[in-house]
């Protein structure tokens, strides 16, 4: 429990301080909530597969990095919000980018990690 709390604490932290950075000059698409959830996609996908392919996290700093730190550090409720956000505002245009952004961007990033993971192994 204690893993899981402070990998939940470091990822809220960097979550809000790099979200908050992307996203200063954006003001109406939160390209920040999308940034990280992508990276977060990525580095959960490739931490599972080194897992995997190489036994290279033991358990205690998986559940450390997957469940506490990256838990925290993506952002699904946040992305929930701001999408029916763009709704409640007829801003249908910016609610369906954000929602095939997220979902497009994320998939691709877990793909990706399971590239680098699998490529990492073979070598």
């Amino acid at each position: 429990m204690l893993l899981i709390g402070l990998g939940g604490f470091l990822g809220a932290v960097l979550r809000y301080l790099i979200g908050g950075w992307i996203q200063d000059g954006f003001l109406s698409f939160p390209v920040g909530t999308l940034t990280v959830n992508a990276t977060g996609s990525f580095i959960l996908s490739l931490i599972m597969y080194l897992s995997e392919y190489e036994g290279l996290f033991g358990d205690n700093a998986r559940i450390f990095l997957t469940i506490g730190f990256l838990g925290s550090f993506t952002t699904m409720s946040t992305f929930s919000y701001e999408s029916f956000r763009f709704l409640e505002q007829k801003e249908i245009f910016l609610f369906a980018l954000n929602l095939v952004g997220t979902i497009i961007s994320t998939l691709l990033a877990v793909y990706l990690g399971r590239v680098v993971a699998v490529g990492l192994w073979r070598h």
